[in-house]
């Protein structure tokens, strides 16, 4: 029984000593490794709790309260424009430095990876092109660049009919009414993914009661919830979950599927689509739910955001709305000549949809994780210029919306909405780097998102068709104005108002 004791006992000690000896090994490399690339420690965020847990307490009370931005932007204030905390008992790093995320996302884009984002969104995503790496995400990527190209929506015709059908519904009996926007915008931007990507709407505006359409709603916002916890758990994601995420996640699942076998079913007379391309590179059913899914997201999610806090806006700015007015109208006395290219030309129409981004980026942060010890080029030393050291395995945190609300990018109003600094000479486009990474509303670099343009044409096609035919859009009597930033916001993997976009609006004459 000692010889046992003292062989296991021996055995502990040695897997202790082993572990010890390696983190000073690491430790030591990654010192001579700070050395040669003259590193020094960014600011760092101090903990009141071991392991950081304190910081966790901090984003699950800001998420809950709605104010979870609001807490980020307070700690890049507060501490700098990168900074160095204890995450659950790892170091983790947050930037704003446009010089940064220029590394994180372009050149040293090898360096980062998404660490466990696969297996955190997998039971809701499936295997996607925005959870791929390596030459899956290439394929993937490589799939969507041909569909998404602007010949074919130049015309407009992709959109005509989802936004006849909001019209519809918006114009009710003819009498004003306040509507809540948000939940439509939803609708809308499913209706016309569905019908781009997949060959047929699947019209929820049209059938707004179907309990199909109303299970997917409702089951995908469910299901983003629970990953939008799990991705502030990384490690420790696999605690959050249970029989309401997963019967959320099976909703959605049975929808993808129902898309396929309808549109897999179609005559070979139809046009080819994305799904085809899909199904001709696969013949995995889960791959192929896994891709519309991902699309689903994208599709459906960013484009509505930008739509409700355009309008949320715009009813809280009535000179803004007043001035984009006139420009539609003078474009615009009919829809013969509404085209895609007629879009892009309304500077002022850009100008909104480019500071609704600003202020409300759709996806307004993301993260990446060292595969290797590599380092970051600006935010540490006394001056914050020196480069930063990352260690392998170190989470690097990158917030949009933080960088967006930049007073030396923006100017001294950058918490403000106003769509006129986008043709004024701001502070940002004095410097090369700022200007080219310090406005990344569809992040940035190999990952640029390949339906910005197909987004940005819809909205603005959305925001022409509203305005035309109704010259009563404002604020309902008794809802808040308040600055920018300030309202309660729902973060899951986009940034949406937790109180909707209520407006009042008719097709009637102004009093």
């Amino acid at each position: 029984m000692a010889a046992a004791y003292y062989t296991l006992f021996a055995a502990v000690t040695l897997f202790i000593l082993r572990r010890q000896f390696r983190k000073h090994r690491e430790r030591q490399a990654q010192k001579i490794f700070a050395e040669q690339h003259g590193c020094l420690p960014a600011p760092l965020i101090e903990n009141q709790r071991p392991w950081g847990l304190d910081r966790l307490e901090q984003i699950f009370r800001g998420d809950k309260e709605s104010r979870l931005m609001e807490l980020f932007l307070f700690h890049f204030r507060q501490t700098g424009n990168t900074v160095e905390q204890c995450f659950i008992g790892t170091p983790a790093f947050d930037t704003i430095d446009p010089a940064n995320i220029e590394a994180l996302l372009s050149t040293k884009f090898k360096d980062f990876d998404f660490g466990r984002r696969r297996d955190i969104t997998f039971p809701m995503l499936g295997d996607g092109m925005f959870t791929q790496e390596g030459a899956a995400w290439k394929h993937s990527r490589e799939l969507l660049r041909s569909p998404l190209q602007h010949k074919h929506y130049e015309n407009l015709a992709v959109f005509k009919q989802s936004v006849d059908y909001l019209i519809d519904i918006l114009s009710g009996s003819g009498q004003s009414g306040v509507a809540d926007l948000q939940p439509l915008f939803f609708r809308l931007t499913l209706d016309i993914s569905t019908e781009f990507l997949f060959g047929e709407s699947v019209k929820s505006l049209k059938a707004s009661e179907s309990a199909s359409e109303q299970t997917f709603g409702d089951a995908f916002n469910t299901a983003q919830a629970f990953v939008a916890k799990r991705l502030r758990l990384p490690d420790l994601y696999w605690l959050i979950g249970g029989s309401k995420f997963q019967k959320a996640c099976n909703d959605v699942h049975r929808f993808a599927d129902q898309i396929i076998d309808r549109n897999l079913s179609r005559g070979s007379e139809k046009e080819v689509i994305f799904l085809d391309l899909l199904a001709e590179s696969t013949a995995n059913r889960d791959a192929l739910r896994g891709q519309i899914i991902n699309l689903l997201a994208a599709g459906r999610d960013t484009t509505a955001c930008l739509l409700t806090w355009t309008f949320f806006l715009l009813v809280r700015h009535p000179k803004v709305l007043e001035k984009l007015r006139e420009e539609i109208n003078a474009n615009f006395s009919g829809l013969t000549n509404l085209t895609r290219t007629e879009l892009r030309k309304m500077g002022y129409l850009q100008n909104v949809l480019r500071e609704t981004l600003r202020l409300y980026p759709s996806v307004p942060v993301s993260d990446r994780k060292a595969n290797k010890t590599t380092f970051l080029p600006i935010g540490g030393g006394l001056d914050r210029t020196a480069p930063v050291l990352i260690p392998k395995g170190a989470t690097v945190a990158y917030s949009v919306y933080a960088m967006h609300r930049r007073p030396d990018f923006y100017g001294l109003d950058a918490e403000l909405f106003r769509p006129e600094r986008w043709d004024e000479d701001m502070p940002m486009r004095s410097d090369k780097t700022a200007a080219a990474w310090g406005y990344l509303p569809f992040n940035g670099g190999p990952r640029t998102c390949l339906g910005m343009d197909f987004a940005l044409t819809e909205a603005a096609y959305t925001v022409v068709r509203l305005l035309l035919k109704f010259p009563i859009i404002r604020l309902p009597a008794g809802q808040k104005i308040e600055i920018t930033g300030v309202e309660k916001q729902t973060m899951t993997l986009v940034v949406s108002s937790t109180e909707g976009c209520m407006v009042e609006i008719s097709s009637g004459k102004e009093e």
